[in-house]
């Protein structure tokens, strides 16, 4: 059995967008524009739009950066958008020097994707949290008012 893998089409116009917008991620990041270059790109999460909520892609690229120094160096982006009425909205970008920091990148994005549940004990202590404080609350208005 081999491992299932999904594959994409993406139209030239998306992949012309995410290399265009992986080369202003370089320049931000102070690369040289002529001679940083975008080597790959790859989507790396593809959420479709649905009637309830947006949709977000996150793509990864790896390319070469030139410094100021005239040093070359690889480097590893990140870009992050929201499918907002069929159109992709860039929402964030990031370069950085190693594979391990673009990887927090993405697990900084799966937390903002995943909504927040009642099946995760910070929520759960969160909501007992507030229902208490406003148990406490509502009890000295009351008391309060019984008292004037």
């Amino acid at each position: 059995m081999g491992a299932e893998t999904r594959t994409q089409q993406y139209s030239q116009q998306t992949l012309r967008q995410v290399r265009l917008d992986s080369n202003r991620a370089m320049i931000r990041a102070r690369f040289c524009p002529e001679r940083a270059e975008v080597m790959q790109l790859r989507c790396m999460d593809d959420r479709m739009e649905t009637e309830t909520s947006f949709g977000n892609q996150l793509w990864y690229f790896e390319g070469i950066g030139v410094d100021e120094y005239n040093r070359q160096r690889t480097v590893y982006g990140a870009i992050e958008y929201s499918m907002q009425f069929g159109l992709n909205e860039l929402v964030e970008d990031g370069v950085f020097d190693s594979e391990d920091q673009r990887d927090r990148f993405r697990h900084v994005y799966e937390r903002e994707i995943r909504p927040p549940s009642l099946q995760q004990p910070g929520q759960r202590w969160l909501a007992l949290g507030l229902v208490a404080v406003t148990a406490i609350w509502l009890t000295y208005l009351l008391v309060r008012t019984l008292m004037h």
